[in-house]
């Protein structure tokens, strides 16, 4: 019987994972490399819940992936669980979506939620998203301590 001393194994082990990409892929490699960028969560100007006003807080989306991504039945949602199901929309590689609170029309860079009220708390909020089946993809955390905007 031979015995394998795992002390030897598991440099070779991990050198040939991190050749291959496989057992040390985040998840957000594993979706393609969707992830949060940016949230503007205070809208610039006074908060009178006017279109333009809704429209001045969104989360922007990034594909850091070398391929396109579906983001069908996605959702995002924040700290008191108000949720945005994604429809059919496809992220390409490289790209970036930005998903305003307010109306207006669907691009293939801006979606906007059609709500009538702020969604992103300014003084501590947290968005989170997840595919269709639960699984969470990425999340960004801010507090007062950020002015308006948060890179994550």
């Amino acid at each position: 019987m031979r015995t394998v001393r795992l002390g030897a194994a598991l440099p070779a082990l991990a050198g040939a994972a991190l050749l291959t990409g496989t057992l040390l892929s985040t998840p957000a490699e594993a979706a393609g490399g969707v992830r949060i960028h940016h949230v503007w969560f205070d809208s610039p100007g006074t908060d009178n819940r006017s279109n333009k006003s809704l429209n001045g807080e969104w989360v922007q989306l990034k594909n850091t992936g070398g391929r396109a991504v579906s983001l069908k039945g996605w959702v995002l949602k924040d700290a008191s669980n108000h949720k945005y199901v994604l429809p059919n929309v496809t992220i390409g590689a490289g790209k970036y979506l930005k998903i305003h609170t307010g109306s207006g029309s669907n691009t293939a860079s801006d979606r906007y939620q059609g709500r009538r009220a702020y969604v992103w708390n300014n003084d501590k909020d947290t968005a989170t998203l997840t595919k269709s089946n639960g699984t969470k993809i990425a999340s960004c955390s801010w507090t007062t301590r950020d002015p308006s905007d948060k890179y994550c």
